[in-house]
């Protein structure tokens, strides 16, 4: 199932420039263990559903996944073989921007062991590097 929001204000979106790193939405919040992006970009939501989608595989069932971003950014892009000119394309995907440092997928209810392989099988769908967390002491 495509990830995309039921209604925007706006059909299309400018690109804008990205900071560096996350400050919101870094720690792992609702699961025991997360996938960290550890550079800035786009994630489209072919790749987030993918990445759901094999972590679900490998749970079997157990425990619980969790998806923290969503793709609310739509990208335009013009028809193959178009000429210059003739204003902007029409909304092709949608994109979640992700900052460096920002958690993407969380897992809980499972062994470390398990939830660490989940989570390197989401890392091969991400566009970007990652690197698997724990969730600190505190509650």
């Amino acid at each position: 199932m495509a990830l995309l929001p039921s209604r925007v204000k706006y059909r299309k979106a400018q690109r804008r420039y990205q900071k560096t790193n996350a400050t919101r939405g870094n720690t792992v919040v609702f699961g025991d263990y997360g996938l960290q992006i550890l550079s800035t970009g786009y994630v489209s939501a072919r790749e987030i559903e993918a990445g759901r989608v094999s972590a679900n595989h490998y749970l079997h069932r157990e425990g619980r996944v969790y998806v923290r971003i969503f793709p609310h950014k739509p990208v335009s892009a013009k028809p193959v073989e178009t000429r210059m000119g003739k204003g902007k394309g029409d909304p092709d995907h949608w994109v979640a921007c992700v900052r460096a440092g920002q958690i993407v997928f969380e897992v809980g209810g499972v062994a470390e062991r398990v939830a660490k392989e989940a989570l390197v099988r989401v890392s091969r769908k991400m566009p970007f590097r990652c690197r698997f967390v724990k969730r600190s002491g505190r509650r």
